[in-house]
């Protein structure tokens, strides 16, 4: 499953929104430096789906809020 996901850094807590049609808003903790948000991305949407971190790839916006994230 192929999902869109707009990351905000730096939040207080973390969280993540569903707004239907494979569209989230992830709410994380970490700085958007030396790749540590995506990190804690993957491991958040692990925890999240109850899949292996492993399974989880981010297909593109490596670097950017608007990122593509493989599920599976």
């Amino acid at each position: 499953m192929i999902i869109r996901v707009k990351v905000k850094t730096k939040m207080p807590k973390q969280k993540v929104e569903n707004f239907g049609d494979h569209n989230y808003l992830v709410y994380l903790e970490s700085e958007p430096k030396e790749n540590k948000a995506n990190i804690e991305l993957i491991n958040l949407l692990s925890k999240y789906f109850g899949t292996p971190h492993q399974r989880i790839h981010i297909k593109s916006g490596l670097t950017s809020e608007y990122k593509l994230i493989e599920v599976g």
